[in-house]
């Protein structure tokens, strides 16, 4: 089945999807950015201006050096549309469900509730494909993995961030000098965080074997274990206690790992943006729906990485207050396994192909923090909230995905 659109309105319609693409990367960029960099600003590890430049760049570059794998999924792993017979309609399908998302997101990030866009976009695709195939254009076995992996990832954050934090204080705050402790005990944290980086980045991006990327891993783990060694040896404790001393070398590293989590969520939730664009853009180039194998341009990638980071610039401070102050009060020590459980648990995904939300794993993470001190730390009504907009999520994106169809469907 061929796409009879003539040259003029292809090219109408390529544009149209870019900005439609870019409007849900700002959205991603305005709401997500709390996941990155809420924690640091809530501990006061760095300042928001510094937050928001920070998140830019590295989102940007998550995006386009990881974000292909996820991207398929999105594009090509929810909805069947070689079940569609009209190539036409797979793409008003896909437009619709990027505006829905796009729209649930922007309203969400209005009310400063941390929303997925995970969530969003994968409803505004079940959405069309619903109205225009019925149920048998989704694949629901799929779909169920990823149900599946929305519950893990705010359970897998929570406990990764959890242990990190017991430790932390079972081998450094709890301690006769927390202090020294401390120079002893973060090389060891800051190694196992560049380890996992670079192991990754040699694994996925680099194409190497998983031999070579062990080994690359083991050499960041000691160079980076061994600078930080020497470097806090010079650490002189010129607080009024040895605690706020130590909460001072996690604010250094608090950056760090926040760095790492922008990186990761860009790899991963640049799909969110850019996978129905993907589809589009292609079956407009082939001229037919039978796609087989879906390969994502750098270029695509590119667009979603620079929407993304340009909406963190703009506006990307509301929400952040939300993760940052709301739901548990942070320092640097807590926020630091906040982000180190978060960023693993969103990597890993990402290298595996899972679209997970970033939102769950992150507020996750940040309530296993906050029962590590005990429940009657947490803010159990911001919870509350958030979880129910979590729940309006995916009917509100597929209800207005499906309207939206039919709208352009008559229209077109």
């Amino acid at each position: 089945m061929y796409v009879h659109i003539k040259e003029e309105g292809k090219s109408v319609i390529t544009l149209f999807t870019i900005l439609v693409g870019m409007f849900m990367a700002f959205t991603i960029g305005a709401n997500d950015v709390a996941n990155g960099m809420a924690t640091a600003v809530g501990a006061k590890a760095i300042t928001p201006k510094q937050a928001a430049f920070l998140a830019s760049f590295l989102e940007f570059l998550g995006a386009v050096m990881f974000g292909a794998t996820v991207t398929k999924t999105i594009a090509n792993g929810i909805v069947s549309i070689e079940h569609i017979t009209n190539p036409n309609h797979i793409i008003y399908g896909a437009l619709s469900a990027l505006l829905a998302a796009a729209t649930w997101v922007l309203i969400a990030t209005v009310f400063a509730m941390p929303v997925s866009t995970t969530h969003s976009i994968i409803g505004g695709m079940i959405g069309f494909g619903l109205v225009s195939g019925g149920v048998r254009v989704v694949y629901w076995s799929n779909l169920g993995k990823i149900v599946l992996s929305w519950i893990i990832s705010p359970v897998v954050g929570g406990l990764l961030s959890f242990v990190v934090f017991k430790v932390i204080v079972l081998t450094i705050l709890h301690r006769p000098s927390p202090l020294k402790a401390a120079k002893k005990v973060a090389p060891v944290l800051i190694g196992f965080t560049f380890f996992l980086i670079s192991f990754l980045f040699s694994l996925k991006t680099l194409k190497k074997p998983y031999n070579v990327s062990l080994l690359a891993g083991l050499v960041f783990f000691v160079v980076a274990f061994v600078l930080s060694y020497l470097l806090l040896r010079r650490v002189i404790n010129n607080k009024s206690n040895e605690y706020d001393a130590v909460e001072d070398i996690f604010r250094h590293v608090q950056v760090m790992t926040s760095a790492y989590v922008c990186f990761s969520h860009g790899a991963n939730d640049v799909a969110n943006a850019v996978g129905p664009v993907a589809l589009i853009l292609m079956i407009r180039q082939a001229g037919t729906a039978n796609l087989g194998a879906i390969e994502i341009p750098k270029y695509i990638l590119f667009i979603g990485g620079l929407g993304i980071a340009l909406r963190v610039l703009l506006y990307g401070y509301k929400v952040m207050e939300t993760i940052g102050y709301n739901i548990t009060e942070l320092n640097n020590t807590r926020g630091f396994s906040v982000d180190f459980g978060t960023a693993t648990t969103v990597l890993l995904s990402s290298i595996f192909g899972f679209p997970i939300s970033t939102t769950h794993t992150v507020v996750g993470a940040v309530t296993g923090v906050g029962l590590a001190r005990g429940i009657e730390v947490i803010n159990i009504g911001i919870l509350r909230d958030i979880l129910i907009s979590w729940f309006i999520t995916i009917p509100f994106s597929a209800g207005a995905s499906a309207i939206l169809y039919l709208i352009l469907t008559r229209l077109f």
